[in-house]
Parts: structure tokens; C-alpha cells; sequence
């Protein structure tokens, strides 16, 4: 792999959707369960089926959905699966804490990332609620987060291109910042230009056939209205693209 190279992350929640991204071309996944709640941890049989892949895998480690302030009990759960992320020999996990205030909770990310040593770490979009970013992105750091997953504080990552364009002249190489939220081949070459980032962040989802809402399923509430899942087509016009930069 060139080490110049623009890298594609795309974060998928169904085997389907991890096949489609690897066959798209995807450098990295970040293994999810339940995208519609922007990820939780996903399930053992996922990761199982995850591990036979040839790119990185990284879980995201989120127990619950709601907010990233966690309580010991919280903290326990992420702790075993952070375990299981390593028994499945995974490349690594996907991890993010505040305190109520929005600050990165420092005593919680430093027990989960003690405990996910000899993994790779990236700190999620929870630092897309912190007061400061470039006190984060320092905390961080410090922290020995390999890289932070961000849309700059923004709603989507184009809306805080110029958020993630401070936070890469302030990174200087020392950790690297992914952008993503609402990252789609239409503007991930505007995207990469206006930041400088290396690396994106993606679902590339488009709608699958689904239970009609008036289907015994939908009444029951087991379906939404629409379902989606990662296009690998999606992804290889992203990739096509990324290598064009």
C-alpha cells in the first residue's frame, strides 16, 4: 500500500454490508451493530465472521446507545468486549467517553485503552461534543489514540470542513484525523481538498428491499420503513475517486 495513499474506512452493521465494503475496496472497517444509532458493539457472530477479512477490523466498543457517559457498569461491559475484540484477533476497537460537560472523560479513556493494549485505537465522533477540540485533540494524543474520527463538530464533516482542516495543521502527523459523517462519492474529493486529510470515514449505505410498514413485521415494529446497507459500488466509486487525489 503506498504510503501516500488516501484511505477509505467504511463502517458497516450486517455480514452483507462487510462483504460488500471489502469487495468495493474498503482499506479498513469499522464493525458496527445498529448504524441507525450511529453504532454499538456488534455481536460475536459478526466478529467472528469479521476476522476472516483482509483488511483491518475495528469494532466500535458502545453498549448502549444514548449518551458516552459511562458508569462502572458501562465500563465493565466495554472492558469484555474489548476482550473479545482480542480473542477474535482484531486489529482494534473504536472507543469514546465524556463527562456530562461534553470533555472527554480522561479516567474512563484511560482504563479502556489500558485494557486495549496491543490494539490499535480510534476515538470515536463522541469528541465531536467536546467544548474545545484542540484541547481534546492534545488530550488524546496524550492518551495514545492512533486517530480521531471526526465531523469537526459538525452535523456532517462538509458542514466543519474547516474545523478538521485546524484540527490536521494542529496534528502535525502526531495522530490522524478521519473525517466522516455524511461522506459520499459527491463529495469526498471537495472533502479531502478543503481538510487535508488521509483519512475518510464512510457507511456509503443505500436503500435494500425491506418489509412493507404494513406487513405483520412492521406493525410489530421488527423493521423500520426503509432499510439500508453498504453498496459495494458506492464504495468502489469512492475509491476511485480517492486514488484519482
Amino acid at each position: 500500500m503506498s504510503a501516500d495513499r488516501i484511505l477509505l474506512e467504511v463502517c458497516v452493521d450486517t455480514p452483507a454490508g462487510l462483504a460488500a465494503a471489502i469487495a468495493g475496496g474498503a482499506d479498513r472497517i469499522e464493525l458496527c451493530a445498529a448504524l441507525a444509532l450511529q453504532g454499538l458493539t456488534p455481536a460475536p457472530g459478526l466478529m467472528a465472521i469479521a476476522a476472516q477479512a483482509p483488511i483491518p477490523i475495528y469494532p466500535m466498543i458502545r453498549p448502549r446507545n444514548g449518551d458516552f457517559c459511562y458508569d462502572a457498569g458501562d465500563l465493565d461491559a466495554m472492558r469484555r468486549d474489548i476482550d473479545a475484540v482480542r480473542a477474535y484477533g482484531l486489529a482494534g476497537v473504536v472507543i469514546g467517553a465524556n463527562l456530562p460537560d461534553g470533555q472527554l472523560d480522561l479516567e474512563a479513556l484511560e482504563l479502556l485503552v489500558a485494557h486495549a493494549q496491543g490494539l490499535g485505537v480510534t476515538l470515536h465522533r463522541s469528541f465531536d461534543l467536546v467544548p474545545d477540540q484542540a484541547v481534546a485533540l492534545e488530550t488524546a494524543i496524550a492518551l495514545g489514540f492512533e486517530r480521531i474520527l471526526t465531523s469537526g463538530g459538525a452535523l456532517t464533516a462538509e458542514a466543519g470542513a474547516e474545523a478538521i482542516a485546524a484540527l490536521v495543521e494542529q496534528a502535525a502527523g502526531r495522530i490522524a484525523i478521519l473525517a466522516g459523517a455524511g461522506v459520499r462519492p459527491g463529495n469526498i474529493a471537495d472533502l479531502v481538498r478543503r481538510t487535508g486529510v488521509r483519512e475518510v470515514h464512510g457507511s456509503f449505505g443505500g436503500p435494500v428491499p425491506g418489509a412493507d410498514p404494513d406487513s405483520q413485521l412492521g406493525r410489530m415494529g421488527f423493521v423500520p420503513p426503509t432499510l439500508r446497507d453498504t453498496e459495494q459500488a458506492s464504495v468502489a466509486e469512492a475509491v476511485r475517486i480517492l486514488r484519482g487525489l
